[in-house]
């Protein structure tokens, strides 16, 4: 098999990976997997964060308020997942915002160096990017095609 077959098999493939596909024209096939990537890793991600801030050896201590807020979005995501809910996907997309609220309160973990900041604080920014897309799709989602027309 050569490189490129096996990249548009694996990875690029245009119904389950549309990640450049504007909402306006994407189908309800597309949008399903594109929803479900975004609240799996949105669920397992706010998963551990919420476990992970229970233990007084989190980076800033023991806060319950951030595990009641990371076991919230999960919720969202998983409601997300399986409704397509615009409330659901406002809730999952206040998650980037809430972390760059949290960076800024908080500080950072200690340890990190200027770059691993920087960086962080890049990633959330790209979420937060991504999930005005997922919302836009979950409003979209009822008035989407069900197939690609013609084919």
């Amino acid at each position: 098999m050569s490189w490129d077959k096996f990249v548009k098999r694996y990875v690029w493939d245009d119904i389950k990976t549309p990640y450049f596909v504007r909402v306006a024209k994407m189908t309800k096939v597309q949008a399903r997997y594109e929803i479900f990537s975004y609240s799996l890793f949105l669920a397992v991600l706010f998963a551990v964060i919420s476990v992970a801030s229970l233990s007084d050896q989190a980076p800033q201590g023991r806060s319950e308020v951030v595990s009641i807020y990371g076991f919230c979005v999960v919720c969202g995501a998983i409601i997300l997942a399986t409704t397509k809910n615009s409330a659901a996907a406002h809730v999952c997309a206040s998650a980037p915002l809430a972390a760059l609220l949290y960076f800024f309160l908080e500080g950072f973990p200690p340890g990190l160096g200027e770059v691993d900041k920087g960086l962080l604080v890049a990633v959330t920014l790209g979420l937060l990017g991504y999930s005005t897309r997922v919302v836009a799709m979950a409003k979209a989602y009822p008035n989407m095609p069900d197939a690609v027309e013609g084919g």
